[in-house]
């Protein structure tokens, strides 16, 4: 990753080959990392060629956690670490937001593999009637229990649809969450999962424009790149900045 604030974490749902890479030379500046969403990694036919475009541009990208679950889930952790070391992946999104796995064994996970690469810890599960049992507290002492544990950066779902994780159902952002997470852990270690125009609204007018964003549609970069530019009526009357925030 080239920035530590201002992420942009695009998530690949399976473009096909070409247009991937087209979209790479095209709005590359405005990516920082990828993410092969879910486990789409195992059914994408020209995965290495995918890399190598990241690569050479100089983009890190990793594997949603769901295929980390997987692979803890049926004992074949050093498969998945192979497809690390073969494809070249970056970084290593550590979750526990499907299979019941527990925070103390997931942070355990994240101590090991920040052995191998940066790791991306996630916070929250899929389900949002359990991510919603999670107290402000629980969030706060997850988070800081994966950054002890070695994280690069804890990751809080949200999942693609936005309306899980730290959003509500209706996908506004749960604001006791987030007021207690802001109070105890800097914001530059904290990458907020936000496919919606909505939530990027929303986070960008609490944080600033230079707040890390995940989950991001490959037809949405140019879009959230003008939200935190104020370029767009959503963010206009907020801010608008005349420096390049990747730069």
């Amino acid at each position: 990753m080239r920035t530590t604030n201002g992420l942009t974490m695009m998530i690949d749902t399976g473009l096909p080959t070409l247009a991937f890479a087209d979209l790479i030379t095209s709005h590359g500046d405005y990516i920082d990392l990828v993410k092969f969403g879910w486990g789409t990694a195992l059914v994408t036919k020209d995965l290495q060629r995918k890399a190598d475009v990241l690569n050479d541009a100089g983009i890190g990208f990793c594997f949603g956690g769901t295929l980390f679950e997987y692979h803890v889930w049926n004992d074949e952790l050093d498969q998945y670490l192979r497809l690390v070391d073969e494809t070249g992946a970056t970084h290593i999104e550590v979750s526990n937001g499907t299979i019941p796995l527990d925070q103390h064994a997931k942070a355990d996970y994240v101590r090991q593999m920040a052995r191998y690469r940066p790791v991306l810890a996630e916070v929250g599960y899929k389900d949002s009637d359990r991510s919603a049992q999670l107290t402000p507290a629980d969030w706060v002492g997850a988070l800081r229990e994966d950054l002890d544990a070695g994280a690069h950066l804890v990751i809080t779902e949200a999942r693609e649809s936005g309306r899980s994780g730290l959003a509500r159902p209706d996908g506004s952002v749960r604001s006791d969450v987030l007021d207690a997470v802001l109070a105890e852990i800097d914001p530059d270690r904290l990458l907020f999962e936000a496919p919606t125009k909505d939530l990027q609204v929303e986070l960008i007018g609490r944080l600033g424009p230079a707040v890390n964003l995940g989950n991001i549609a490959a037809t949405d970069i140019i879009a959230l790149e003008t939200l935190r530019r104020g370029l767009r009526g959503d963010t206009l009357l907020r801010f608008s900045l005349l420096e390049d925030i990747h730069a």
